[in-house]
């Protein structure tokens, strides 16, 4: 008895060794040394080649970048279930696509939908898979061959290799998913994209801290006398998971290193370098493939038509005008990077959102960062696509799949809680919204449609009542909505709105419209007819002065600060790209703004035909219905109802929590009385919130684009 339990313990102890060897640290033994690797995708010239009933045929890379955020939950959640990416899969390979591109390794709910969806597809999904570096580590001290940059690489790209092929097991961690890893999904997986978009700060430091570590000669990949030291890095990166999959699995497939126009290997005029910040270069044509490669590589590249938009500054943009008299240094760019190369050149990244906000602007051809319909979204996707077809670039992968609630943008992420803007859909911040499927709120739809159709108001929406005059209120995860109700209301007449969210500031006065209100208001929307319609703030509750005042004006904002009670209401600007001296010819050039705060009219119901995803407000009869996002109105984290404290109290942005808002209506012939406020309650939602899935227009737009011949 005591041998037959020793001999079981054995056994057991064998198998935890082998799983540990095996699955968990990707040990193996080569039993096929000599055996020459396969592949079924390969790169030659400028092409991309696919096997095709045993012959290679030319292949585009149509392709949609998928995220993992959803609604309530961070990125590194990892809550997409199994059966939301099938779904998902049915749909974007529906729209046209034949590639989908994930940035890191997810947990294994999206392996095991990859196989299930493909298994018995005869027109199968094709994956390019990235190799993620830890935002913390490439934004830290360390250069590039740290070991904690370069070693993780390494020992990730081993990983990542045993998760395509169904051979690993990767215990709960924080850098990326987790799981069982057991279906083998490599026979659709054509490639991986190394990195991420290089911070230039990092590429410039590793290469002035080793110059001696400019070559790297290994059995697939070697460099060049010109390499950099970081282009070193990459092709050892690169040369050892083409090494680990050759041996191990006795395939090949392509490997590329990701990059943008930040660290793109070109030169510039110094005023450009110097404005700009271009002080790195990558450039891939340093590294070469040995005769053992099968497979091959591709230059792959992020760019997007808004910034930095460095061709602007180049000379005479004349010579980029296209036969319609556009000036498009979009394509220009493109065709610059596909010149450049000796490879195919895919565009990973291309696309606009379908926000309210806006980050920047694209002064030629008008595909913004942000302040884009969903109509606008998908002509300049559309654009962008014909640009990069025609660039002669191999493929193009839009960014991206789905909204992602928890991002964060530059010029409005000081407005916000971001430890938790997973809870709210923040209209004004425009990363949120890149993507082609929108979570809009409400489990099956949402609250209020802006569309005139007043139908979804009840009595007890109400707020307050002004003579002949009434105003409701209602709000969900993305907007506070509105309803005026004017008797006889003539679309020529002004209306105003005070609203009072902070007891800290606010004022009895406006003196823009000489106006009264019963309580101090900080905010004032002013409906003006359809093209002139806005929202107001108080001067001392203008977050764009008391963070932005150097950057903007020029002077500190703590020199002359605003009373609290000031009278004084000023357009709400949001921060754009700063205005450059080389296209005001001013060395004081300071940054510049647009206003977020004008109100866009139209039909904002996704079901109506003439539906603006921007559309504000809406006019109908007697009634105005308006929507406005909860940043506007300094909500910096609404699911707990915590709004901007006092700026000059508190030396920047902090929270307070409140649970009421007062809100009024008035007009134009009132002016001599003061406009009545009522209170109306406000209560979060916490972390339990609502959503339902849309197909946006850009959706339908990109499906005409692939599916129509």
């Amino acid at each position: 008895m005591k041998k037959f339990i020793t001999i079981v313990l054995m056994i057991i102890v064998i198998f935890i060794i082998y799983d540990i060897c095996f699955y968990r640290l990707g040990l193996f033994i080569d039993f096929n040394i000599g055996k020459e690797p396969t592949t079924f995708i390969k790169s030659k010239d400028k092409k991309i080649l696919i096997k095709e009933d045993n012959e290679y045929e030319e292949f585009e890379i149509k392709g949609v970048d998928l995220g993992i955020g959803m609604p309530g939950k961070f990125a590194t959640d990892y809550s997409i279930d199994k059966q939301t990416y099938k779904r998902w899969f049915k749909q974007i390979q529906e729209m046209g696509a034949n590639t989908i591109r994930v940035y890191t390794i997810l947990n294994e709910n999206f392996y095991n939908a990859f196989y299930e969806y493909n298994k018995d597809n005869e027109t199968p999904l094709y994956l390019i898979h990235g190799l993620w570096v830890n935002d913390y580590i490439q934004f830290s001290y360390r250069d590039a061959y740290d070991n904690e940059f370069l070693g993780n690489m390494l020992s990730d790209s081993k990983i990542l290799v045993d998760i395509i092929h169904g051979k690993r097991k990767v215990s709960e961690n924080s850098e990326y998913g987790n799981g069982n890893y057991n279906k083998d999904i490599s026979k659709w997986t054509i490639g991986y994209i190394l990195g991420l978009e290089w911070e230039d700060v990092t590429v410039a430091y590793t290469d002035h801290k080793y110059p001696e570590k400019n070559v790297y000669t290994g059995k697939y990949m070697y460099t060049t006398e010109e390499a950099t030291p970081f282009e070193a890095m990459l092709a050892q990166v690169g040369d050892k998971i083409i090494e680990y999959e050759t041996k191990k699995y006795k395939t090949q497939r392509l490997v590329a290193f990701s990059n943008w126009p930040t660290t793109d290997p070109f030169e510039y005029s110094d005023a450009v370098t110097n404005y700009f910040y271009k002080i790195a270069k990558v450039n891939v044509e340093h590294i070469k493939l040995t005769e053992n490669v099968i497979s091959g590589t591709f230059a792959s590249y992020h760019i997007y038509p808004y910034f930095p938009d460095y061709l602007s500054y180049e000379g005479d943009i004349n010579k980029y005008k296209e036969a319609n008299g556009e000036i498009n240094t979009y394509k220009a760019y493109l065709k610059k990077i596909v010149e450049h190369h000796s490879i195919p050149v895919i565009v990973s990244e291309f696309g606009v959102p379908s926000s309210r906000g806006m980050a920047q602007k694209d002064k030629n051809t008008g595909r913004n960062q942000g302040g884009m319909s969903e109509t606008q979204q998908g002509q300049a996707i559309v654009k962008c696509y014909n640009d990069i077809r025609s660039a002669g670039c191999a493929g193009s992968v839009i960014f991206t799949w789905q909204d992602e609630w928890f991002k964060r943008t530059w010029n409005t992420m000081n407005a916000v809680d971001l430890l938790k803007t997973p809870y709210w859909s923040d209209y004004q911040t425009n990363e949120q919204y890149f993507g082609l499927l929108s979570f809009d709120p409400g489990k099956e739809k949402s609250i209020c449609y802006v569309d005139g159709n007043i139908e979804e108001w009840k009595q007890e929406d109400i707020v307050s009542t002004n003579k002949n005059k009434t105003i409701s209120m209602k709000y969900d995860e993305k907007f506070i909505y509105l309803l005026v109700n004017k008797k006889d209301y003539n679309e020529n007449e002004k209306l105003y709105i005070p609203i009072d969210t902070t007891q800290k500031t606010g004022s009895t006065y406006c003196k823009k419209y000489d106006l009264k209100f019963e309580n101090e208001a900080d905010f004032i929307i002013v409906i003006n007819g359809k093209e002139n319609s806005r929202v107001l703030v108080q001067e001392r509750y203008e977050i764009l002065r008391a963070m932005s005042n150097r950057e903007v004006n020029g002077i500190s904002a703590y020199i002359e600060i605003p009373d609290k009670h000031t009278s004084i209401f000023k357009e709400i600007n949001l921060l754009l790209q700063t205005a450059t001296p080389l296209e005001t010819g001013n060395k004081e050039a300071r940054a510049d703004v647009y206003e977020t705060g004008k109100l866009t009219y139209g039909n904002a119901n996704p079901e109506a035909e003439d539906f603006n995803s921007l559309a504000d407000f809406c006019i109908n009869g007697d009634n105005i219905e308006i929507k406005i996002p909860w940043q506007l109105l300094n909500f910096s984290n609404p699911s707990e109802m915590k709004i901007h404290d006092d700026y000059y109290e508190k030396y920047g942005v902090e929270e307070i929590q409140i649970d009421k808002m007062y809100i009024g209506i008035g007009e134009e012939a009132e002016k001599e009385q003061r406009i009545p406020m009522q209170a109306k309650e406000l209560v979060g939602w916490g972390r339990n919130v609502t959503y339902h899935e849309r197909l946006k227009k850009s959706y339908y737009m990109v499906k005409d684009m692939w599916t129509k011949k």
